[in-house]
């Protein structure tokens, strides 16, 4: 159940749409379930997005291949959801199906279970052709906008060009999708895999005056946030860095232990400071 302090569907949607609208830069941290939303919301942030990834992980399985179904993935949405008063988004990853109409339907069911934003990919899913051609990619894209504009609430709809991380280092045409996109009425442009700061420049200025998320954390983009908010990107978002970071430092835990070694436990995050902060 909802606290009493939480916000309603349309205020939320309104919220989030504004976010993207002020001036400066935004971060869009990405929770994998309930507490790890809580925790974002106790510090700060204000508002939220699902990672595919940190949830596949969650559940023992592989990112990026199909392993996670549609209902799977809106049920972890919903416990996000509910979990604080922000708005959340989501990975809808390639909309759970290769055609337009199964990217509508994502969004509608996305907007049924709580949320008021989400990401539809080009990426297929399928190792022999990753990338969906640009005519499927912006008709699915163009679905997908059609249902959110049908809702009736802001839904802040998010469409990613792949390339770059299917091995396709075609900067040109993973500008020319998001332009694409764009012109199909997408609200934002983002292209993960970003390496440089002219490669983001270039990305920002041609979708110019759409706002732009940009992935971060990874050691391959060294770049800081106020770099990125004079570049004129609008938002960034981790992905599955957080909860990386997370299952590393249990995993880097738990092989001590195995060897005999209790120390790295002893640097827990306190259990009555968990406790409490999930009270609230």
């Amino acid at each position: 159940m909802l606290a009493q302090h939480t916000s309603t569907q349309q205020q939320r949607g309104e919220a989030f749409r504004a976010l993207h609208q002020r001036d400066g830069l935004f971060v869009l941290p990405n929770p994998w379930d309930a507490g790890s939303a809580k925790m974002l919301a106790h510090l700060g942030f204000e508002a939220l997005a699902s990672t595919s990834a940190g949830l596949a992980f969650c559940l023992g399985r592989p990112d990026a291949e199909g392993a996670i179904s549609r209902e799977e993935a809106l049920t972890n949405a919903r416990a996000i959801i509910e979990a604080t008063p922000l708005p959340v988004a989501a990975d809808l990853e390639n909309g759970y199906g290769d055609a337009p109409e199964d990217c509508a339907e994502t969004i509608r069911l996305a907007a049924a279970c709580g949320l008021v934003g989400g990401s539809i990919e080009d990426a297929s899913g399928r190792p022999d052709a990753p990338i969906y051609p640009l005519e499927l990619a912006v008709e699915r894209i163009s679905a997908a906008v059609q249902a959110a504009r049908a809702l009736p609430f802001p839904f802040t709809l998010a469409a990613r060009a792949e390339n770059l991380l299917h091995g396709r280092n075609d900067l040109d045409d993973t500008i020319r999708r998001l332009v694409a996109f764009a012109e199909a009425g997408a609200d934002v442009l983002y292209a993960p895999g970003l390496k440089t700061r002219e490669e983001i420049a270039a990305v920002v200025s041609a979708v110019k005056p759409r706002p732009v998320n940009v992935l971060v954390g990874s050691p391959a983009l060294q770049v800081t946030l106020e770099e990125l908010a004079e570049l004129g990107v609008k938002r960034v978002s981790v992905g599955s860095n957080l909860a990386r970071v997370a299952f590393g430092a249990f995993f880097s835990a738990a092989e001590a232990l195995a060897k005999g070694d209790l120390k790295p436990m002893g640097g827990a995050m306190p259990f009555d400071r968990i406790n409490q902060l999930f009270r609230g």
